[in-house]
């Protein structure tokens, strides 16, 4: 046997390709939104300074603040304790949710509102930061020659309409290239800033924390507004957590350590350095890092970093979608997978869509990267806060610390976010209400639709006929022939029920009108369990209730892809025989109708019927076979 055979028979060979694999896709995709921040980070919190002329104290102090602050909410709060916060190997926002309601047992309104809050703020930095990342990028060709300043707000939308337009295709393929193109980038990084340290060794008093102190305590109110743009430095961290299923807590930590916190660090300490050495620099201090046959290559780079990172935040965006529709916080939405091997890449058209005309609009409306850092900062820190507040519970819960010991671990860190926060805040009436109002509108679109499907729940359950009471009586009619009794045709009827003690309307519509009833019928109700994934053997749960009727419960986790066409192939294994063939699925269609003063308020009423409007049908949502399901429909007030 060759060595070549022995190295590839070897396991831990195996092993080590795959965390390699692992550790530069997670640089490409975990990484890419927190690598894009050195673009534009220093250069506006230096900006409320250069009026009255920048200080080498107040660059020291901001240098050092950002370093401490990734530091200190990054390294600390996100990578080595958040990373260990997982849901079955899932993080982000609603899988901490998931995790505290199903740790806790019970339902808490304080909880439900946090994730609701945090998962609405990331999806509005989904928007806010393509279109912030791709303008800062090309907004360094106007150092190649003003003539490019008219081309760079059009081109930013064309990278946008290109980038939305393939999410279709799936990124497999694309990804290959993420994290090889991601790991240059921060190479490039680390040598522009690394290259200039030497223009004022004084930079590296940056490293010690108290300058970042004495900054915060001496720079006044303008120190207050700085520290908005210095929380740009940790853009991304919130990515980074809801990456953790896609990559495992390993590989993104390593990451962190050996490549990506090593150049981000640099870098800033690199600008830091140019602009105490020549403060004219300040008016991009990033691209000027480099020399002038390096600046084509940094902005063609820096754009397609970009890119990188857009497409990382959308895809967190896609996958907390899918999260909150299988936590029923959205109305089931068409859902693609794009990859056969990796659950964690798929498409969500309608997300897609109001991604591209969100960011679309922010470009245009805000016109350059200046004006729209201002308006960003508020989702970022804001889902930080949130989640923040849900690790007390989390240490509380889940690892059982006592109540004022989780107190005192987070108390440090919940202030220094609070300021930050704060001071973000300021910003709300030069575009900080953007984020404000996104995330607004997604909140109360996500409450609206929770609250109104266990309105309607209740409502419908107050005329529901017990199963029991309803088999027994229908059994019973069949054996004593009597004149009501349905006539008993061939073939299996599957009913589909999310109350599965109770008779399903579908089922009492069909024998009203139809006065038939199968052979077999099954009473079927779909679960979502608050882990991300169900294994095969647990999925199908069957019940005998009488001779003609079955009870089945699928469940599956809230990462699963809800397939109840294959589920229902375990089914067989457990002595359930039918044919698909001559199996029909039926479905209750409801027509939503307003009725005053019936619980909920008016303009929920209607932005409930239009999310119900705007959900896809049950039988493409659970993959059912579409020659096969039968819609019954009915009109309910709500």
């Amino acid at each position: 046997m060759t060595a070549s055979h022995v190295a590839d028979s070897d396991p831990s060979s195996s092993e080590t390709r795959k965390f390699l694999v692992l550790l530069i896709g997670s640089i490409g995709v975990v990484y890419g939104d927190i690598g894009t921040s050195p673009l534009y980070a220093f250069r506006e919190a230096l900006r409320p300074f250069a009026a009255n002329g920048i200080q080498d104290e107040h660059v020291i102090g901001l240098i050092s603040l950002m370093v401490w602050t990734l530091t200190i909410i990054v390294t600390f709060k996100y990578v080595l304790f958040l990373l260990r916060a997982d849901n079955d190997g899932e993080g982000g926002t609603l899988s901490l949710l998931a995790l505290l309601m199903k740790k806790t047992g019970s339902y808490m309104p304080v909880l439900f509102f946090a994730g609701l809050i945090g998962s609405a703020l990331f999806i509005g930095d989904a928007m806010i930061t393509p279109a912030l990342s791709v303008m800062s990028a090309l907004e360094g060709m106007k150092l190649i020659t003003p003539a490019f300043s008219d081309y760079v707000l059009p081109l930013s939308a064309a990278i946008m309409i290109c980038l939305f337009m393939v999410q279709s295709k799936g990124t497999a393929a694309v990804m290959k290239f993420f994290g090889p193109i991601t790991v240059v980038w921060f190479l490039a990084m680390a040598w522009g800033g690394l290259i200039h340290i030497g223009d004022d060794w004084t930079i590296l008093q940056a490293l010690n924390p108290l300058n970042a102190l004495w900054f915060i305590t001496h720079a006044g109110w303008a120190g207050l507004i700085v520290l908005g743009a210095v929380f740009l430095t940790v853009t991304g961290a919130e990515a980074l957590y809801a990456d953790l299923g896609h990559f495992g807590r390993k590989p993104i930590s390593v990451a962190w350590f050996i490549l990506v916190f090593p150049a981000l660090a640099l870098n800033y300490l690199g600008q830091g350095a140019l602009v105490l050495a020549d403060p004219t620099k300040i008016s991009n201090p990033f691209y000027l890092l480099y020399p002038d046959w390096a600046l084509l290559p940094m902005v063609i780079l820096a754009t397609m970093a970009t890119i990188i990172a857009s497409q990382a935040v959308i895809t967190g965006a896609f996958s907390l979608a899918r999260q909150a529709v299988h936590l029923g916080f959205l109305p089931r939405l068409a859902i693609k997978f794009t990859s056969e091997t990796n659950t964690g890449q798929i498409y969500v058209p309608a997300v897609n869509m109001v991604l591209c005309i969100g960011v679309l609009v922010l470009i245009f409306s805000f016109g350059d990267s200046e004006s729209l850092a201002t308006a960003y900062g508020i989702s970022v820190t804001g889902a930080m806060v949130v989640t923040s507040l849900m690790s007390f519970q989390f240490l509380r819960a889940v690892w059982g610390y006592k109540a004022i010991t989780a107190a005192i671990l987070l108390a440090p860190l919940f202030a220094i976010e609070v300021v930050f926060l704060a001071a973000n805040l300021l910003k709300v009436h030069d575009g900080g209400w953007v984020p404000v109002m996104l995330a607004l509108v997604i909140m109360l679109t996500m409450w609206t639709w929770t609250k109104g499907s266990k309105h309607l729940k209740e409502k419908t359950a107050r005329n529901d006929i017990p199963l029991e009471t309803f088999i027994n009586s229908i059994e019973s009619s069949i054996e004593r022939e009597t004149a009501s009794a349905p006539v008993t045709v061939p073939g299996t009827a599957i009913f589909l029920t999310s109350v599965p003690d109770r008779t399903p309307a579908v089922l009492l519509h069909n024998l009203k009108h139809n006065h038939v009833l199968h052979e077999q019928n099954v009473i079927l109700t779909i679960w979502t369990q608050d882990k991300p994934y169900v294994p095969q053997a647990d999925r199908v749960e069957m019940t005998r209730l009488s001779k003609r009727f079955i009870r089945l419960d699928i469940t599956f986790g809230y990462m699963d892809e809800p397939n109840v066409a294959k589920a229902l192939t375990v089914c067989k294994k457990k002595g359930f025989k039918f044919e698909i063939m001559q199996t029909s699925f039926y479905l209750g269609r409801r027509n939503l109708i307003e009725t005053p003063n019936t619980g909920l308020p008016r303009w929920q009423e209607k932005l409930y019927i239009i999310l119900a409007d705007f959900g896809i049908d049950p039988s493409a949502y659970f993959k059912l076979p579409p020659n096969r399901v039968v819609e019954l429909g009915e009109q309910v007030a709500i």
